[in-house]
Protein backbone atom coordinates (compact mmCIF):
# COMPACT_ATOMS: atom_id res chain seq x y z
CA UNK A 1 0.00 0.00 0.00
CA UNK A 2 1.45 3.15 -0.90
CA UNK A 3 1.95 5.86 2.10
CA UNK A 4 0.97 9.01 1.10
CA UNK A 5 2.29 10.55 3.94
CA UNK A 6 5.51 10.37 2.09
CA UNK A 7 4.67 12.27 -0.55
CA UNK A 8 6.08 15.97 -0.98
CA UNK A 9 4.62 19.07 -1.78
CA UNK A 10 5.61 18.86 -5.43
CA UNK A 11 2.08 16.92 -5.90
CA UNK A 12 -1.31 18.13 -5.16
CA UNK A 13 -2.34 16.81 -1.91
CA UNK A 14 -5.94 17.39 -1.22
CA UNK A 15 -9.07 17.27 -3.74
CA UNK A 16 -12.28 19.21 -1.85
CA UNK A 17 -15.29 17.93 -3.73
CA UNK A 18 -18.51 19.85 -3.30
CA UNK A 19 -21.67 18.49 -4.26
CA UNK A 20 -23.91 20.66 -5.47
CA UNK A 21 -27.71 21.40 -6.61
CA UNK A 22 -29.01 25.31 -7.04
CA UNK A 23 -26.58 26.26 -4.23
CA UNK A 24 -25.12 29.51 -5.27
CA UNK A 25 -25.50 31.67 -2.70
CA UNK A 26 -23.66 28.83 -0.66
CA UNK A 27 -21.50 28.23 -2.86
CA UNK A 28 -20.25 32.41 -2.94
CA UNK A 29 -19.93 32.31 0.94
CA UNK A 30 -18.21 28.88 0.84
CA UNK A 31 -15.37 30.38 -1.47
CA UNK A 32 -14.75 33.38 0.56
CA UNK A 33 -13.49 31.12 2.94
CA UNK A 34 -11.99 28.74 1.21
CA UNK A 35 -9.88 31.98 -0.34
CA UNK A 36 -9.14 32.87 3.34
CA UNK A 37 -7.17 29.53 4.06
CA UNK A 38 -4.00 29.44 5.33
CA UNK A 39 -2.50 27.02 3.27
CA UNK A 40 -0.21 26.93 0.38
CA UNK A 41 -3.22 27.39 -2.39
CA UNK A 42 -0.49 25.35 -5.08
CA UNK A 43 -1.70 21.93 -2.91
CA UNK A 44 -4.86 22.01 -3.17
CA UNK A 45 -7.78 21.71 -5.76
CA UNK A 46 -11.74 22.29 -5.04
CA UNK A 47 -13.78 20.16 -7.22
CA UNK A 48 -17.20 21.45 -7.93
CA UNK A 49 -19.46 18.38 -8.99
CA UNK A 50 -22.96 19.64 -10.28
CA UNK A 51 -26.08 17.30 -10.07
CA UNK A 52 -27.78 19.24 -12.61
CA UNK A 53 -27.89 22.69 -11.17
CA UNK A 54 -30.34 25.11 -12.94
CA UNK A 55 -28.85 28.33 -11.19
CA UNK A 56 -25.85 30.68 -12.86
CA UNK A 57 -23.48 27.88 -10.64
CA UNK A 58 -21.34 27.15 -13.15
CA UNK A 59 -20.91 30.47 -14.49
CA UNK A 60 -20.14 31.71 -10.74
CA UNK A 61 -17.50 28.65 -10.35
CA UNK A 62 -16.15 29.06 -13.55
CA UNK A 63 -15.60 32.26 -13.52
CA UNK A 64 -11.58 33.87 -13.21
CA UNK A 65 -11.61 35.77 -10.07
CA UNK A 66 -11.17 33.47 -7.65
CA UNK A 67 -7.60 32.74 -6.38
CA UNK A 68 -7.32 28.96 -5.80
CA UNK A 69 -7.14 26.03 -8.59
CA UNK A 70 -11.36 25.26 -9.39
CA UNK A 71 -12.49 22.30 -11.52
CA UNK A 72 -16.26 22.18 -12.71
CA UNK A 73 -18.03 18.90 -13.35
CA UNK A 74 -21.57 18.81 -14.21
CA UNK A 75 -24.15 15.73 -14.11
CA UNK A 76 -27.73 15.00 -14.71
CA UNK A 77 -29.33 15.10 -11.29
CA UNK A 78 -28.11 11.74 -9.98
CA UNK A 79 -27.97 12.61 -6.36
CA UNK A 80 -25.10 13.30 -3.99
CA UNK A 81 -23.39 9.77 -3.66
CA UNK A 82 -23.19 9.90 -7.33
CA UNK A 83 -22.29 13.54 -7.70
CA UNK A 84 -19.36 13.07 -5.52
CA UNK A 85 -18.31 9.79 -7.30
CA UNK A 86 -17.94 11.87 -10.06
CA UNK A 87 -15.83 14.13 -8.06
CA UNK A 88 -13.14 11.56 -7.40
CA UNK A 89 -13.28 10.38 -10.55
CA UNK A 90 -11.74 13.63 -11.61
CA UNK A 91 -9.36 14.46 -8.46
CA UNK A 92 -5.70 14.53 -9.11
CA UNK A 93 -5.39 14.92 -4.96
CA UNK A 94 -3.52 12.15 -2.75
CA UNK A 95 -6.60 12.59 -0.18
CA UNK A 96 -10.08 13.35 -1.25
CA UNK A 97 -12.10 15.56 1.50
CA UNK A 98 -16.11 15.83 0.89
CA UNK A 99 -17.72 18.84 1.94
CA UNK A 100 -20.97 20.24 1.84
CA UNK A 101 -21.98 23.37 -0.14
CA UNK A 102 -23.56 24.88 3.14
CA UNK A 103 -20.30 25.09 5.00
CA UNK A 104 -17.98 27.58 5.58
CA UNK A 105 -14.45 26.51 6.64
CA UNK A 106 -12.25 28.17 9.38
CA UNK A 107 -8.78 29.52 8.09
CA UNK A 108 -6.76 26.90 9.87
CA UNK A 109 -8.85 23.88 8.34
CA UNK A 110 -6.66 22.33 6.01
CA UNK A 111 -3.00 23.14 8.30
CA UNK A 112 -5.45 21.29 11.60
CA UNK A 113 -5.75 18.01 8.69
CA UNK A 114 -2.42 18.60 7.73
CA UNK A 115 -1.14 18.43 11.17
CA UNK A 116 -3.39 15.32 11.77
CA UNK A 117 -2.78 13.42 8.95
CA UNK A 118 1.24 13.58 9.76
CA UNK A 119 1.03 12.88 13.36
CA UNK A 120 -1.85 9.60 12.97
CA UNK A 121 -1.50 8.78 9.06
CA UNK A 122 -4.82 7.74 8.77
CA UNK A 123 -6.52 6.41 5.75
CA UNK A 124 -9.97 7.66 6.44
CA UNK A 125 -10.57 11.05 8.93
CA UNK A 126 -14.02 12.89 9.42
CA UNK A 127 -13.65 15.85 11.33
CA UNK A 128 -17.12 17.77 13.69
CA UNK A 129 -19.58 20.92 12.71
CA UNK A 130 -20.70 23.62 14.06
CA UNK A 131 -21.71 27.07 14.05
CA UNK A 132 -20.32 30.31 12.65
CA UNK A 133 -20.82 33.92 15.40
CA UNK A 134 -23.05 35.30 11.83
CA UNK A 135 -25.68 32.36 12.45
CA UNK A 136 -29.50 33.10 13.08
CA UNK A 137 -30.83 32.75 16.32
CA UNK A 138 -32.57 29.40 14.38
CA UNK A 139 -28.98 28.12 12.82
CA UNK A 140 -27.55 28.51 16.10
CA UNK A 141 -30.31 26.28 17.84
CA UNK A 142 -30.90 23.65 15.41
CA UNK A 143 -26.61 23.61 15.79
CA UNK A 144 -27.22 22.93 19.70
CA UNK A 145 -29.70 19.95 18.43
CA UNK A 146 -27.22 18.41 16.34
CA UNK A 147 -24.40 18.96 19.13
CA UNK A 148 -24.70 18.34 21.93
CA UNK A 149 -24.90 15.48 23.95
CA UNK A 150 -28.52 15.09 24.46
CA UNK A 151 -29.50 15.74 21.03
CA UNK A 152 -27.33 13.71 18.88
CA UNK A 153 -24.93 11.71 21.86
CA UNK A 154 -21.75 13.02 20.16
CA UNK A 155 -21.80 11.33 17.58
CA UNK A 156 -21.36 13.67 14.61
CA UNK A 157 -17.79 14.35 16.00
CA UNK A 158 -17.58 14.85 19.92
CA UNK A 159 -14.81 13.25 21.79
CA UNK A 160 -17.00 11.45 23.82
CA UNK A 161 -19.82 9.45 22.31
CA UNK A 162 -22.37 6.72 22.97
CA UNK A 163 -21.45 5.01 19.00
CA UNK A 164 -18.59 4.51 16.97
CA UNK A 165 -17.73 7.34 14.65
CA UNK A 166 -18.71 7.19 11.07
CA UNK A 167 -17.13 9.89 9.51
CA UNK A 168 -20.04 12.26 7.33
CA UNK A 169 -19.84 13.63 3.84
CA UNK A 170 -20.18 17.39 5.59
CA UNK A 171 -16.64 16.94 6.76
CA UNK A 172 -14.81 13.92 5.69
CA UNK A 173 -11.80 12.60 4.07
CA UNK A 174 -10.24 9.23 2.19
CA UNK A 175 -6.74 8.43 1.00
CA UNK A 176 -6.79 8.12 -2.81
CA UNK A 177 -6.53 4.81 -2.54
CA UNK A 178 -9.20 3.46 -0.09
CA UNK A 179 -11.47 4.84 -3.14
CA UNK A 180 -9.58 2.25 -5.56
CA UNK A 181 -10.11 -0.46 -3.09
CA UNK A 182 -13.32 0.14 -2.33
CA UNK A 183 -15.40 1.79 -5.07
CA UNK A 184 -17.57 5.00 -4.11
CA UNK A 185 -20.54 6.27 -2.37
CA UNK A 186 -23.95 4.30 -2.98
CA UNK A 187 -27.58 5.24 -4.06
CA UNK A 188 -28.97 5.89 -1.47
CA UNK A 189 -30.30 9.29 -1.13
CA UNK A 190 -29.75 9.81 2.77
CA UNK A 191 -26.97 7.80 4.64
CA UNK A 192 -25.02 6.91 1.46
CA UNK A 193 -22.02 8.43 3.40
CA UNK A 194 -22.56 6.43 6.56
CA UNK A 195 -22.35 2.91 4.23
CA UNK A 196 -19.34 4.61 2.74
CA UNK A 197 -17.98 5.05 6.39
CA UNK A 198 -18.71 1.65 7.29
CA UNK A 199 -17.48 -0.04 4.27
CA UNK A 200 -14.12 1.35 4.74
CA UNK A 201 -14.10 0.03 8.35
CA UNK A 202 -14.83 -3.16 7.22
CA UNK A 203 -12.05 -2.83 4.39
CA UNK A 204 -9.68 -2.28 7.49
CA UNK A 205 -8.65 0.99 6.76
CA UNK A 206 -7.75 3.19 10.24
CA UNK A 207 -10.51 5.85 10.84
CA UNK A 208 -10.04 8.79 13.05
CA UNK A 209 -11.31 11.85 14.40
CA UNK A 210 -9.67 15.28 13.88
CA UNK A 211 -11.73 17.40 16.26
CA UNK A 212 -9.81 20.39 15.43
CA UNK A 213 -10.98 20.05 11.89
CA UNK A 214 -14.45 21.45 12.37
CA UNK A 215 -16.40 23.12 9.70
CA UNK A 216 -19.49 25.85 10.19
CA UNK A 217 -22.60 24.53 8.81
CA UNK A 218 -25.41 26.00 7.79
CA UNK A 219 -27.68 22.72 7.62
CA UNK A 220 -31.17 23.94 6.98
CA UNK A 221 -32.65 27.51 7.07
CA UNK A 222 -36.02 27.08 8.22
CA UNK A 223 -38.42 24.41 10.96
CA UNK A 224 -40.14 22.67 8.24
CA UNK A 225 -36.96 21.68 6.30
CA UNK A 226 -35.15 20.57 9.52
CA UNK A 227 -38.23 18.57 10.32
CA UNK A 228 -38.13 17.07 6.58
CA UNK A 229 -34.06 15.98 7.02
CA UNK A 230 -34.18 14.51 10.18
CA UNK A 231 -37.44 12.53 9.17
CA UNK A 232 -35.45 11.25 6.20
CA UNK A 233 -32.15 10.49 8.60
CA UNK A 234 -34.31 8.30 10.35
CA UNK A 235 -35.58 6.29 6.98
CA UNK A 236 -32.01 6.02 6.52
CA UNK A 237 -30.86 4.42 9.69
CA UNK A 238 -33.03 1.59 8.39
CA UNK A 239 -31.69 1.33 5.39
CA UNK A 240 -28.28 1.35 6.55
CA UNK A 241 -29.16 -2.04 8.97
CA UNK A 242 -30.07 -3.45 6.37
CA UNK A 243 -26.86 -3.15 4.86
CA UNK A 244 -24.52 -3.08 8.30
CA UNK A 245 -26.56 -4.90 11.08
CA UNK A 246 -24.23 -3.25 13.55
CA UNK A 247 -25.34 0.16 12.20
CA UNK A 248 -28.43 0.17 14.56
CA UNK A 249 -27.96 0.10 17.93
CA UNK A 250 -30.93 0.38 21.01
CA UNK A 251 -29.58 4.12 21.14
CA UNK A 252 -31.22 5.09 17.71
CA UNK A 253 -34.41 3.54 18.54
CA UNK A 254 -35.21 5.84 21.54
CA UNK A 255 -37.12 8.78 19.42
CA UNK A 256 -38.81 5.85 18.19
CA UNK A 257 -39.84 4.23 21.52
CA UNK A 258 -40.32 7.46 22.77
CA UNK A 259 -43.14 8.38 20.54
CA UNK A 260 -45.04 4.74 20.95
CA UNK A 261 -44.51 5.51 24.63
CA UNK A 262 -46.10 8.78 24.43
CA UNK A 263 -48.90 7.43 22.17
CA UNK A 264 -49.77 4.23 24.11
CA UNK A 265 -49.75 6.04 27.55
CA UNK A 266 -52.43 8.68 25.76
CA UNK A 267 -54.67 6.20 24.50
CA UNK A 268 -54.75 4.06 27.57
CA UNK A 269 -55.41 7.64 29.57
CA UNK A 270 -58.74 7.71 27.17
CA UNK A 271 -59.83 4.41 29.63
CA UNK A 272 -57.91 4.22 33.20
CA UNK A 273 -56.90 6.86 35.80
CA UNK A 274 -53.58 7.51 34.68
CA UNK A 275 -52.70 11.09 35.90
CA UNK A 276 -49.69 9.84 37.75
CA UNK A 277 -47.77 8.64 35.14
CA UNK A 278 -48.95 11.58 32.42
CA UNK A 279 -47.50 13.61 35.33
CA UNK A 280 -44.61 11.95 35.38
CA UNK A 281 -44.04 12.10 31.75
CA UNK A 282 -45.01 16.03 32.09
CA UNK A 283 -42.18 16.37 34.37
CA UNK A 284 -39.92 14.39 32.62
CA UNK A 285 -40.40 16.75 29.63
CA UNK A 286 -40.15 19.85 31.42
CA UNK A 287 -36.97 18.94 33.19
CA UNK A 288 -35.46 17.93 29.39
CA UNK A 289 -36.09 21.41 28.32
CA UNK A 290 -35.17 23.34 30.92
CA UNK A 291 -31.67 21.54 30.73
CA UNK A 292 -31.84 22.20 27.13
CA UNK A 293 -32.39 25.54 27.75
CA UNK A 294 -29.85 26.33 30.41
CA UNK A 295 -27.19 24.59 28.22
CA UNK A 296 -27.84 26.50 25.27
CA UNK A 297 -28.09 30.01 26.85
CA UNK A 298 -24.59 28.77 28.55
CA UNK A 299 -23.56 27.99 25.25
CA UNK A 300 -24.48 31.34 22.71
CA UNK A 301 -25.58 34.02 25.99
CA UNK A 302 -28.53 34.32 23.96
CA UNK A 303 -32.74 33.85 25.13
CA UNK A 304 -33.93 33.74 21.84
CA UNK A 305 -31.66 30.68 20.75
CA UNK A 306 -32.35 28.66 23.95
CA UNK A 307 -35.90 29.34 23.99
CA UNK A 308 -35.91 27.52 19.70
CA UNK A 309 -33.50 25.25 20.95
CA UNK A 310 -36.02 23.62 23.22
CA UNK A 311 -38.29 23.42 19.88
CA UNK A 312 -35.63 22.26 17.68
CA UNK A 313 -34.49 19.74 20.55
CA UNK A 314 -38.10 18.32 20.37
CA UNK A 315 -38.50 18.06 16.88
CA UNK A 316 -35.34 16.39 16.08
CA UNK A 317 -35.75 13.74 18.31
CA UNK A 318 -40.07 13.09 17.03
CA UNK A 319 -38.95 13.97 13.88
CA UNK A 320 -36.07 11.11 13.73
CA UNK A 321 -38.52 8.95 15.82
CA UNK A 322 -41.14 8.88 12.89
CA UNK A 323 -39.18 8.64 10.25
CA UNK A 324 -37.29 5.69 11.44
CA UNK A 325 -41.28 3.95 12.49
CA UNK A 326 -41.89 5.13 8.73
CA UNK A 327 -38.67 3.36 7.75
CA UNK A 328 -39.49 0.06 9.74
CA UNK A 329 -43.08 -0.38 8.51
CA UNK A 330 -41.76 -0.18 5.04
CA UNK A 331 -39.20 -2.73 5.67
CA UNK A 332 -41.96 -4.84 7.01
CA UNK A 333 -44.54 -4.44 3.76
CA UNK A 334 -41.16 -5.44 1.64
CA UNK A 335 -39.88 -3.06 0.15
CA UNK A 336 -36.45 -2.98 -0.92
CA UNK A 337 -35.35 0.78 0.25
CA UNK A 338 -37.62 3.34 2.56
CA UNK A 339 -38.01 6.11 1.21
CA UNK A 340 -38.96 9.53 3.44
CA UNK A 341 -39.21 12.79 1.87
CA UNK A 342 -38.54 13.39 -1.81
CA UNK A 343 -40.28 16.39 -3.61
CA UNK A 344 -39.67 19.69 -2.90
CA UNK A 345 -36.83 18.38 -0.13
CA UNK A 346 -35.41 21.31 -0.65
CA UNK A 347 -38.06 24.30 -0.64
Amino acid sequence: MINFQLITYINLKYSIIIATYNRLAELRELFESISRLIFDKSQFEIIISDDGSTDDSKAYVTSSNHDFNVKYIHQQNRGPGAARNHGMQKADGAYFIFIDSDVMLPKDYLQKIDEALLQNNFDAFGGPDTYHPSFSPLLKAINYSMTSFIGTGGTRGAKKSVAKFYPRSFNMGIRKDVFEKIGGMNKLRHGQDMDFSARIYAAGFKVGLIPDAYVYHKRRTSLKRFFKQIFNWGVARINLSRLHKNMLKPVHLIPAFIIVALVVTVLLSLIANLNVLLGLIGAGVLIVALFAFFQSLLMYKNVKVAFLSIITLFIQVFAYGLGTLNGFLQLIIGKKEAKGFTKNYYS
